[in-house]
């Protein structure tokens, strides 16, 4: 019942994701959910670390593409000092973004990534697309009000999964197993 939800992976922040450990895996690209995942949910100036990590996955040929829920204009705003590409209005959790996203990369589900601070949206999203995920911590540990309801109820999957599989731990990277 709860198996839609299990992420592929859970690591601590996004910035302990490298191109090594994504080529080794035959990921081509990082599609992320933006808020609480790539910034502050209301801090959209990013970090040292933030433009640090985007620069390796540049350096490395791996692009990476936001895929929000939020609109147009809220999305282009928010990364402009960043130089990515979005989906807006994704849709998740339903797959609608993600295969938008990976399509225009001319890429398949088996050679992206989806990365996200959240259960009910983002790993729920990658899984309907077929497409392995990454569950990170939120980057803040406050939400906006809508956010909010759905962390109510996924601390309640999170500890269902966990329970039914025991491997599901934060891990520092991919290959920490």
């Amino acid at each position: 019942m709860f198996s839609s939800y299990k992420p592929t992976w859970m690591v601590e922040a996004i910035y302990q994701i490298t191109p090594q450990q994504l080529q080794a895996l035959g990921i081509k690209a990082v599609l992320t959910d933006l808020d609480n995942t790539l910034i502050a949910w209301n801090n959209p100036d990013g970090t040292e670390e933030l433009r640090h990590w985007l620069a390796q996955m540049e350096a490395a040929g791996i692009p990476v593409v936001v895929v929000s829920n939020n609109n147009a204009q809220r999305v282009a705003k928010a990364i402009e000092p960043f130089g990515l590409d979005y989906t807006s209005r994704a849709l998740k959790p339903f797959a609608r973004g993600i295969k938008q996203a990976y399509h225009k990369l001319g890429l398949s589900s088996k050679e992206v990534v989806m990365v996200g601070d959240q259960l009910m949206t983002d790993i729920k999203a990658a899984n309907s697309a077929k497409v392995r995920s990454i569950l990170v911590r939120p980057v803040v540990d406050t939400d906006g009000w809508n956010t909010r309801i759905n962390r109510f109820f996924e601390a309640r999957v999170m500890k269902h999964l966990q329970k039914k599989h025991p491997d599901m731990v934060w891990r520092g990277e991919l290959n920490d197993r």
